[in-house]
């Protein structure tokens, strides 16, 4: 049986794998604290690559910050963490295949990293806009609790790393830039080749959120940058001017892996086809037949009314004389209802697209505003618990831009929830089986807010209380559109590992450790945290059906049909063992403590090869 190494995927180890590809000779072998790993030999690397390689003391183009590298060896670090499900703050928990996850996102899109990675569609992401009053992740794991609470006053059970980045802070730009790189840099891995990221952000970070982007995506898969007009009116009591527009950043994952949807024809836009020439072929407009440039396209053309034109000066016909005749013949030159004006070519409402190409600019009578947003948020809450949400119709419209009927969404921003809110309406609207996944870190409430006056100790309390409110309000009001749709959501809690630290100084070793080491799981850890734990290393979605059975009266996890099947309690007898190797599973996993005895120790294998020795086994 193979150990399993309980902890998240190394990014470091993963790009050296990818460096072997292309040169196998730059890779080597280096034995660190007794273990021997890949590395690269950077000398022969940089033989491979005489031609580009810039010298150390050559300037160049670059976008740079204090504790840059800092923060790509934070994206790359592994770490022995876990996600701990939660029924009974969860909705439909058996059946959902939504997630809400509650911890800090840098820790989570590691976790996420094996089971997730190039399966996401679309990431919608509302980060710390760096205005002086937000707070910021803080990713220094050495700061003392002491030391934390001076900068914070924020933190809760898990330790939450929010310190406010106020413009005095010498650091400012540079806490903001260290906190959203490494983030980015992992999200990037879980888009899918045909995925897009949409970022939200204002004028205080927008150009090094560009510039981060460029380097994390690629410069070349910059798709757009979006103006969102956010408020209907004025605010003159202002020094310079009324700021009434935020920003959303697009990039895909590869170039020309993604192009948006189509956004659908309005009623205003197909009123410009007319047909005043009763052409059998229905309505139309006429588009200009000249173009701006040096070309052959100048010729005479002889107009119904016998007048002979060229081109206006500096412009040509955009058809060749040949083709020209072939659009006439086929009645698609216009000259005017008298014949005599200069000619357009035809074009057929029913030869355009089947919809329109969406705009950068989004104004609010089209996507909502802040006041909407605030309005909605309240009275579906009953009470004025979050400030700034995202309007529900902007999210909607960027999904039906980014996404179809099956993708997986991640927002790991998450504040209010708005994603979620805006996922399972769009389902109840189109007939969608889109999925979420949302991350939250438990920011505490103020004491003198209103929300924590209403029993909201944290954001993510607000989150999960609006996502089941939404979830009820859409089934009252469209369940017989979507029977099938999914407004439920598993809770997910990051936690340290469920695994002991099992590793230990030599002069820390006494009789007494013996005892502790005989169980490896830490106390208070259940069956199911057990399993999430195990869903994670081996990559199974989690979201999958899990179903529980008794196997000789031994609790088993069989995770979606057979492909995992689980048994964490002690005592395992050859019985149980053989049941599970009967279903031929993909994956058993164990206890390393777990079998009965001795003999069933020494049967465990002959037993899998008997009835399954394609299954993989695992112990923890």
């Amino acid at each position: 049986m193979d150990k399993l190494k309980m902890m998240s995927m190394d990014k470091v180890q993963g790009n050296i794998q990818k460096i072997r590809e292309l040169f196998p000779n730059a890779v080597t072998e280096v034995k660190r604290d007794g273990k021997v790993e890949l590395a690269v030999d950077f000398d022969v690397l940089k033989q491979e690559l005489a031609d580009s390689i810039i010298d150390e003391r050559e300037l160049r183009y670059q976008f740079t910050w204090p504790d840059k590298q800092k923060a790509v060896l934070l994206a790359n670090t592994p770490i022995s963490a876990t996600l701990r499900p939660c029924k009974n703050e969860s909705v439909d928990f058996d059946n959902t295949q939504n997630l809400y996850i509650e911890g800090d996102n840098l820790d989570v899109l590691k976790l996420l990293q094996e089971t997730y990675l190039g399966k996401i569609k679309m990431i919608y992401i509302d980060p710390p806009y760096n205005t002086g009053n937000d707070f910021v992740y803080n990713d220094d794991f050495a700061q003392d609790s002491d030391e934390y609470a001076d900068n914070s006053g924020q933190y809760d059970d898990q330790g939450n790393r929010l310190v406010q980045n106020t413009e005095s802070n010498g650091r400012f730009h540079t806490d903001w830039l260290n906190m959203i790189y490494p983030r980015l840099r992992l999200a990037k891995d879980l888009l899918s080749d045909d995925g897009v990221i949409f970022i939200s952000m204002d004028d205080n970070e927008q150009e090094n959120l560009r510039k981060i982007c460029d380097e994390i995506f690629g410069e070349s898969n910059f798709i757009a940058q979006l103006v969102w007009r956010k408020i209907y009116g004025i605010k003159n009591d202002v020094k310079t001017f009324s700021n009434c527009h935020e920003y959303v950043i697009v990039y895909s994952k590869t170039l020309n892996g993604w192009t948006p949807n189509l956004l659908p024809r309005t009623e205003e836009a197909n009123s410009r086809y007319k047909n005043p020439d009763n052409d059998p072929r229905g309505a139309w407009k006429a588009g200009d037949f000249t173009g701006v440039g040096a070309t052959s396209c100048v010729y005479p053309i002889i107009t119904p009314s016998g007048r002979t034109l060229y081109p206006p000066e500096g412009k040509h016909w955009i058809a060749s004389k040949e083709n020209y005749e072939k659009l006439r013949a086929d009645n698609r030159i216009w000259f005017g209802s008298n014949g005599d004006s200069i000619p357009s070519i035809k074009r057929f409402l029913s030869e355009v697209k089947n919809g329109m190409s969406p705009s950068t600019f989004v104004d609010y009578t089209e996507v909502g505003h802040t006041d909407e947003a605030n309005r909605a948020l309240k009275q579906l809450l009953e009470g004025a618990y979050f400030d700034y949400p995202k309007p529900v119709r902007l999210l909607n419209r960027l999904l039906f831009l980014g996404t179809n009927s099956e993708d997986i969404i991640l927002d790991f921003y998450s504040g209010s929830a708005t994603t979620a809110h805006a996922v399972m309406q769009l389902n109840a609207e189109d007939g969608g089986n889109r999925k979420f996944i949302i991350v939250q870190i438990p920011e505490p409430c103020n004491e003198k807010s209103e929300a924590y006056k209403a029993g909201y100790k944290n954001i993510c309390e607000i989150g999960k209380e609006r996502i089941r409110r939404v979830g009820k309000k859409i089934l009252s009001e469209r369940a017989l559109i979507n029977p099938k749709l999914d407004v439920g959501f598993r809770v997910l809690k990051l936690d340290s590992s469920n695994m002991k630290e099992v590793y230990y100084n030599p002069e820390k070793y006494e009789q007494t450790l013996l005892d502790t080491l005989e169980d490896n799981i830490k106390p208070g850890r259940s069956p199911l945290d057990l399993l999430f734990q195990v869903m994670l290393e081996l990559g199974k979605p989690l979201s999958a059906k899990i179903e529980e059975k008794e196997i000789a009266g031994k609790k088993v996890f069989i995770v979606d049909d057979n492909d995992l099947i689980a048994c964490f309690d002690n005592n395992i007898t050859d019985e149980v063992v053989k049941t599970i190797a009967q279903l031929k599973p993909l994956y058993a996993v164990f206890r390393d403590s777990s079998l009965a005895d001795d003999s069933t120790a020494a049967n465990f294998e002959q037993i899998f090869n008997t009835y399954s020795p394609a299954t993989q086994r695992k112990v923890l």
